[in-house]
């Protein structure tokens, strides 16, 4: 580590609060490599991103956190629902100090992202959230970067792996392949799979989104204790996330990404295109790392296997034993040591 990281590193932690936490790691079979090993920090060290910065992308003017040197390689972390920027808290420091420029971006709908025009459709259809992060990478003139998520934020880059995978190094996914297939969508699960995604029922209808509208942090609350049963997180962690809420379209982004997903609501015709392609389930071939949380009531079975098919390059896959949905804040170390690991495949 150099003098700069080490300096970048010192102002991103909390003096004195790193401490080994490593959860322990169920590794698939398939192409198995061994993880990267960086400083252990404790999940939880850290409060705030650091100072947010604005810039317009595309149809928004997007508010992200970056950290770390500028002219270092650069790794975007995209946060899913219902979270923000701080489920990246401790990872964006491990990756600043091993020389990384971090950048963890509001999607769409959360925080301090904006729309430029009071007339723009409040889209979330899967695609159109992809080109809000290309939008963004152009406006921040980076050419290609590493892309990392988990939920929301693991459909969109393995969206942009799939269709623009000349902007994206390596890719780490949470869960995954995410991509939605509509048609595919509408056939039924399994009684116990189908209880875990009571909510998206729920916003089916006027009484869902009023109940959104009105309950958005209890709900969101909800969501966090039932998909990360092992997660001892605290009001204050809750509470800084939770503002990210307060966006005046928080609601109608959530509401459509879950309506669209199911053929409840339409998407922007000018998307059609994209859409079909994606409905296909390309096959992602830039290098990979998967991981997935044991506790996690969306992880699939079969640790890995069920979506191996759908990586062509350069791939390990990880189960974290006794983390939940909300991977990267519960794990810091181990998914910023997937990061670095995957960028050296």
């Amino acid at each position: 580590m150099n003098e700069i990281d080490r300096r970048t590193f010192s102002k991103m932690l909390t003096a004195g609060a790193v401490a080994a936490s490593l959860p322990m790691l169920s590794g698939a079979t398939l192409d198995r490599k061994e993880p990267a090993v960086l400083p252990g920090i404790k999940p939880g060290t850290n409060t705030s991103p650091g100072s947010l910065k604005q810039i317009n992308a595309g149809v928004l003017n997007i508010g992200y956190a970056e950290a770390g040197p500028v002219e270092g390689p650069a790794v975007i972390l995209l946060h899913g629902w219902p979270y923000d920027i701080h489920s990246y808290v401790d990872v964006a420091p491990l990756l600043a100090a091993e020389g990384y420029r971090v950048i963890v971006p509001y999607l769409r709908g959360h925080g301090t992202t904006r729309f430029l025009s009071s007339h723009t459709f409040r889209n979330a259809q899967q695609s159109v959230i992809a080109l809000d992060i290309i939008a963004l990478m152009d406006a921040l003139k980076i050419e290609k970067a590493i892309l990392a998520g988990f939920d929301w934020g693991s459909r969109t880059a393995d969206i942009i792996a799939a269709l623009w995978p000349e902007r994206c190094k390596a890719l780490v996914s949470v869960t995954g392949y995410l991509i939605t297939n509509r048609e595919k969508n509408k056939l039924p699960l399994p009684p116990k799979a189908e209880s875990a995604w009571w909510y998206q029922y729920y916003f089916a209808t006027e009484r869902g989104r009023l109940g959104l509208e009105e309950n958005r942090h209890d709900f969101a609350r909800l969501i966090w204790k039932n998909v990360s049963p092992t997660w001892d997180f605290d009001d204050a962690t809750f509470d800084r996330t939770a503002a990210a809420f307060d966006n005046p379209d928080y609601v109608s982004i959530v509401i459509h990404n879950y309506r669209w997903r199911l053929s409840l609501a339409k998407g922007d015709p000018r998307y059609d295109r994209l859409e079909k392609r994606l409905a296909e389930g390309p096959v992602i071939a830039v290098p990979t790392i998967t991981l997935d949380g044991e506790l996690d009531p969306f992880t699939p079975a079969g640790d890995g296997a069920s979506y191996r098919n759908k990586f062509s390059g350069k791939y390990a896959h990880r189960t974290l034993k006794g983390i939940g949905h909300n991977l990267p804040q519960e794990a810091p170390e181990a998914f910023a040591e997937a990061v670095v690991e995957v960028d050296g495949f």
